[in-house]
């Protein structure tokens, strides 16, 4: 089953730059039953190389923007700490609802964008270039938080908001989402917060789906595929929304139970017939 979804995220990843963590670490903490942290450093370690691997293909075809590559690692990197630091707050189980509602609102926010066309300005990077380390912050953030981000937020920025062809915008975004998912890595990996075995059955999907996105790149009409991925990216946030808050009332509820029955349990009882005290400490 792992290997099979990481086959299809990092089909997406290869075509769009989008997907890696966004719904990697969903599926961990949904599907495999990681916790959040868990979830997060797998997800990193898991995009980190499927964007290693798809790289070379952008960077031979020279897709990719430079000086804006620039500007969002500038804001990026510090926001990555932060979102690290944030999770490393809320590390136990109890923090992965929270998590899965936040990607998807995420998702579902800025997969909207691209269906407003008044929202887009494809002129704004170019003219206020100094915005990008700002705006990149939140992205880092994000990606510290949950490994999501770099490809969500990251491709909608840069399609929506700047001059670049759909394909310098993939090859932009693979390369700095590759530079965080480094940086997030390293990180995670110390903390030891990585499930190998989860990594390796992903793998077994992934670097094969990965190889068939990229090759499928440079034939399906980067357009159209953009405004596929937003609807599944749209959907898919819905989703997480729902599963997340799902999850979240399912965690609290039980607990509220064991409660009344251990007070139950500690209150002290007559038997009607001997008059000996039960449940009493004596």
């Amino acid at each position: 089953m792992l290997s099979i979804i990481g086959f299809f995220i990092a089909l997406a990843v290869g075509l769009t730059g989008i997907g890696g963590g966004s719904f990697t670490t969903p599926a961990l903490i949904l599907i495999a039953g990681l916790p959040a942290a868990a979830s997060v450093g797998t997800a990193f370690i898991f995009t980190g190389i499927l964007r290693l691997i798809a790289a070379p293909f952008y960077l031979y075809g020279k897709h990719f923007h430079g000086r804006y590559l620039n500007f969002l690692l500038q804001g990026a990197i510090p926001g990555l700490l932060i979102g690290t630091y944030l999770l490393r707050l809320m590390s136990d189980a109890s923090g992965a609802p929270i998590v899965v509602i936040l990607i998807g609102l995420l998702l579902a926010a800025s997969s909207g964008i691209s269906f407003a066309q008044r929202l887009q300005n494809p002129r704004f990077a170019k003219k206020n270039s100094g915005w990008l380390p700002w705006l990149a912050v939140p992205i880092g953030i994000e990606s510290g938080f949950s490994s999501a981000g770099a490809g969500a937020l990251g491709t909608v920025l840069l399609l929506n908001f700047s001059e670049m062809t759909p394909a310098e915008v993939v090859g932009t975004d693979l390369l700095f989402g590759l530079v965080l998912s480094v940086i997030g890595a390293a990180f995670h990996w110390g903390f030891g917060s990585i499930h190998n075995g989860i990594l390796l059955e992903l793998l077994k999907g992934g670097v094969p789906g990965v190889l068939l996105g990229c090759v499928l790149a440079r034939k399906v009409p980067a357009q159209k595929l953009k405004m596929a991925i937003a609807l599944i990216a749209m959907f898919a946030g819905t989703q997480l929304i729902w599963g997340g808050a799902h999850s979240l009332v399912a965690s609290r509820t039980p607990a509220s139970a064991p409660a009344s029955l251990r007070t139950v349990e500690a209150s002290p009882q007559v038997l009607p017939q001997t008059g000996d005290v039960v449940g009493s400490s004596r």
